[in-house]
């Protein structure tokens, strides 16, 4: 298939970290170009060129775009979504959002293809990364950990802490769930940390 670019597209870098669609193409023709190779799927209806690397920071971009515009300044990538932002998981069918208590979550309705989770979170939870806010690593693996089922959480799990950039250590970790508020999961989450440590 041959793909036509315009003066103004000529007159662009020639080559964009993160195409998404109606940026300069349509959605037909980014999956046209997926499907031929010249483009690779990022997340959602992103995509980046051959060669580009898929940093977190083009990850939490790719995801931010998933996210109505009217609402991503009041919400958290979390759990499997901040996993997926950091390297550790499968990219996830539904964009898992946190939105902190002090906002009125059924403001947030109406965010399709995302599930909204209310919670607290506190200053050192939130990091900003490629125009998304997304939950600290941390926060992250202790989510993960209280709220996605042993099978998945394990390979995920395994993966944060083998990952020394982003420096979250079992010990911490374990600490950081023991301090947790008291949640329905929390001695489930504490079986699932004895088992990486194991």
């Amino acid at each position: 298939m041959v793909y036509a670019l315009s003066t103004a597209q000529l007159h662009e870098p020639a080559l964009q970290e993160l195409y998404s669609a109606g940026k300069i193409f349509s959605w037909p023709e980014l999956q046209s170009m997926a499907s031929d190779g010249v483009l690779q799927p990022v997340y959602g209806k992103s995509y980046a060129a051959p060669g580009v690397t898929v940093t977190s920071r083009l990850r939490a971009r790719a995801a931010a775009l998933t996210v109505p515009e009217r609402i991503r300044t009041k919400v958290v990538a979390g759990r499997l979504t901040a996993a997926w932002i950091y390297g550790c998981a499968q990219p996830p069918a539904r964009a898992s959002l946190l939105v902190d208590s002090k906002h009125r979550i059924s403001s947030l309705r109406g965010a399709r293809g995302c599930s909204l989770h209310e919670v607290r979170l506190g200053s050192m939870d939130v990091v900003s990364l490629g125009g998304m806010l997304v939950s600290s690593p941390l926060r992250t693996a202790a989510d993960v950990a209280l709220h996605i089922n042993q099978e998945l959480a394990v390979p995920v799990l395994r993966a944060m802490l083998a990952n020394a950039e982003l420096g979250v250590r079992l010990r911490l970790l374990i600490r950081a769930v023991e301090a947790s508020p008291r949640l329905p999961h929390k001695k489930r989450a504490l079986a699932t940390l004895a088992q990486l440590n194991a």
